[in-house]
């Protein structure tokens, strides 16, 4: 099938995992408005659903993402197209309420590691190449990476990796925290679906999106300001549904059977007090 036909964003969901994967293998999955409107239409689906509890990211082909797609360089470059900042959209893996873990299968740069950096967890082979891009190509760092990069490397790590805008493959990757766990290439992406289920498996999909919230808001405040953002929410989860059914209850070796986050509802910068249900189900 031509690209045209294929959908840029494929969504495969199974055992509580949403596979999201970017579909342009010719392109090395390069990011251009189209692909980036179906990601983010995607987010807002796997947001939204149920069935969903955990969400892994991965590219088609042998590439994860390669950064702007040329043709888009071209076109700024010659002024035939005008600059339009996509803003906080970019970053929208952050703002799910769950989960979300890149399996970085390939090449990885540019706008295609912002990505990655978006993500919760990123899983990645030896053999994969990163890197940011940017200077080589007279431009700046884009879309938060200044913030993100320091954050996930430290600050002077993340300076050689922009000054340099050299390419590093996935061992370095790992040695240097930018990658949390090496797979083989040919199992990469079952491990990482098998890691995303013990977690849908596992734990309640109320903890996964406070947690991740309140993960993100301690790396921009203070020790006393997380203590107070956990005051309210650890109040509102000891009284909440799936703590008082399942959670006091749950004995060594149980298989917890938590309800679905039944929310649209997207993290953002107020503590996500409702996501916490405190309604307990009657029987029917």
């Amino acid at each position: 099938m031509s690209e045209s036909t294929e959908p840029l964003v494929l969504l495969d969901v199974a055992d509580g995992v949403a596979l999201l994967t970017l579909n342009r293998p010719d392109r090395l999955n390069a990011v251009d408005n189209h692909l980036m409107d179906h990601f983010l239409a995607r987010l807002d689906e796997v947001s939204a659903r149920e069935d969903v509890r955990v969400v892994v990211v991965t590219g088609a082909g042998r590439g994860f993402c390669a950064g702007a797609d040329l043709s888009v360089l071209n076109d700024l470059g010659s002024g035939e197209q005008g600059v339009e900042m996509p803003g906080m959209d970019y970053l929208g893996a952050r703002t799910v309420p769950k989960p979300v873990i890149a399996a970085v299968n390939g090449p990885c740069a540019g706008l295609g590691l912002i990505l990655a950096l978006t993500c919760d967890l990123r899983f990645s082979t030896p053999t994969a190449r990163f890197g940011t891009g940017f200077a080589r190509i007279g431009l700046v760092a884009e879309q938060g990476l200044a913030w993100l990069l320091p954050r996930v490397v430290g600050p002077s790590r993340a300076l050689d990796l922009l000054y340099t805008a050299r390419l590093f493959d996935g061992a370095e990757a790992a040695q240097i925290g930018l990658v949390d766990r090496l797979f083989p290439p040919e199992s990469l992406l079952e491990e990482t679906l098998a890691y995303a289920r013990s977690i849908a498996a596992s734990s309640s999909p109320v903890s996964l999106g406070v947690i991740k919230w309140q993960v993100q808001r301690a790396l921009e405040t203070t020790l006393e300001q997380a203590m107070a953002d956990a005051d309210p929410l650890t109040r509102r989860s000891l009284a909440g549904r799936d703590f008082t059914t399942v959670g006091a209850y749950l004995r060594g070796g149980d298989v917890p059977s938590y309800l679905p986050l039944a929310t649209d509802q997207r993290l953002g910068d107020e503590p996500p007090v409702d996501l916490i249900a405190t309604d307990v189900p009657v029987p029917g």
